[in-house]
């Protein structure tokens, strides 16, 4: 199947959902088919120097830090506290400015032919006082990835995060449901098979994947 050129935006229904580790896989599996990708953080918290999670990217990637990593082209906003996005950046007497998010990205896609930009927590997290996450994807008009768990809880989360994106005509293109935590498989079992029942009620032609490796992307990507 031959992957789609452009920027896709990767949320998590919640945080520690295990976007930031989707990402990665997503992001290796298409360089292992031979497809220029970086992946873009466009806001960081709880971070001095590097932002964690592209750190965690490009190893999953099998490659270092990137030069566009150094020139923060793929991290417009690290901030110390962790904190959500808005707080996170107050604190530090900065305004986060969507549309440098926006500049990075074009500048990575004139590098790169995949951009995989990965959210801060879920979709309703604030940027800045006017903007929240999902403003964000539906003013760029950015295919969406959303990333599941079978945490307790997850099926709310995953169903009121594809309600508020059917609400605001977001293309939801791919549900990943990610197998974690793994202590209970009857939680699990029953947590995919519902989420992916309401899920494909509400968008068709999504593609649902039950992740469990890379490889759980083929025929997707």
């Amino acid at each position: 199947m031959e992957t789609k050129h452009g920027a896709y935006f990767i949320s998590g229904v919640d945080t520690d959902c295990g976007k930031t580790y989707v990402t990665g896989c997503l992001a290796a599996y298409l360089r292992h088919r031979g497809v220029s990708v970086i992946t873009q953080k466009p806001v960081q918290t709880g971070c001095e120097t590097v932002a964690d999670d592209l750190v965690e990217h490009r190893k999953a990637m099998g490659v270092g830090i990137q030069q566009e990593d150094k020139e923060r082209r793929t991290c417009s906003y690290l901030f110390r506290k962790p904190a959500s996005p808005h707080l996170a950046a107050r604190l530090e007497g900065v305004t986060i400015d969507t549309a440098k998010i926006s500049e990075d990205t074009d500048y990575l896609l004139s590098k790169y032919d995949v951009v995989l930009v990965e959210g801060a927590g879920g979709l309703m997290v604030p940027l800045n006082d006017d903007t929240l996450t999902i403003d964000y994807v539906q003013q760029q008009k950015l295919p969406l990835i959303l990333v599941a768990s079978s945490k307790l809880g997850g099926i709310n989360h995953a169903l009121l995060s594809i309600e508020a994106c059917r609400n605001r005509d977001i293309k939801l293109e791919v549900l990943v449901f990610n197998r974690m935590p793994k202590d209970d498989p009857i939680l699990t079992e029953d947590a995919y098979e519902v989420i992916r029942k309401f899920a494909l009620k509400a968008y068709p032609d999504m593609k649902v994947i039950d992740f469990r490796s890379s490889d759980s992307f083929w025929g997707v990507f």
